[in-house]
């Protein structure tokens, strides 16, 4: 009876979960690393081939998560891999010092933002020794005046348990960060509206494509 190819066939020191055990699992190509999660194989192709073919229709690891032709099982497998890393990042961010840990903060927001397809706000709750205590996406759509509400983002502060200050994010689907007139007018209508409770705006971050723009780096908040 015929069966599938599977790297199992294979040496054991060629299979990819042996050599990352051995060797580091950041010795694994893309296509290792993405056939341990997969573990798809056909009657003409072992598990690493059938990644090799989903690299290559993509055009690259990251936009593998993005095909709209896999089936449910993978799109499943592929999106919870991506939700772990996003979690793992959160953790590693919840509780730091914005000012200090600058880098957790940028990582997170970027694993969680960058690759949206439409524009998402999201705000970032300080207390006064500025250590992080969580996060919340309030508005969706075109960032604009008739999108954001600042009186939403006071009233979110104000149930967030000993919040002082806040630090604004959203994303530009185009991969430019350079603002645009509305998001500076918006960012001074929320900053005047926490003015009025004693909530400080930090900062206002734009996500990109593998860049950020601080509205506070830039002096300009």
């Amino acid at each position: 009876m015929r069966r599938k190819l599977s790297v199992r066939d294979w040496p054991e020191t060629e299979r990819p979960a042996v050599r990352a055990k051995e060797k580091g699992i950041d010795a694994l190509s893309d296509a290792e690393l993405l056939s341990l999660i997969l573990k798809r194989a056909t009657y003409e192709q072992t598990e690493v081939g059938v990644a090799m073919d989903l690299l290559s229709r993509a055009g690259g690891l990251r936009q593998v998560f993005d095909l709209n032709d896999l089936n449910e099982s993978q799109w499943a497998e592929l999106q919870a891999v991506r939700e772990i890393g996003r979690r793992v990042l959160r953790q590693g961010m919840i509780g730091q010092n914005f000012v200090r840990s600058p880098q957790a903060v940028t990582d997170y927001l970027m694993a969680s933002m960058r690759d949206l397809k439409r524009e998402v706000f999201k705000v970032l709750f300080l207390d006064k020794a500025l250590k992080i205590l969580g996060d919340k996406d309030l508005f969706f759509g075109t960032i604009d005046e008739a999108a954001v509400y600042p009186r939403e983002i006071v009233r979110e502060a104000l149930l967030v348990k000993n919040a002082s200050s806040v630090v604004l994010c959203h994303q530009h689907p185009s991969g430019k960060v350079e603002p645009s007139r509305e998001d500076y007018e918006i960012t001074q209508k929320i900053k005047a509206a926490c003015q009025t409770v004693s909530i400080r705006v930090l900062d206002h971050i734009i996500i990109g494509e593998n860049q950020y723009f601080s509205f506070s780096e830039r002096s300009q908040l």
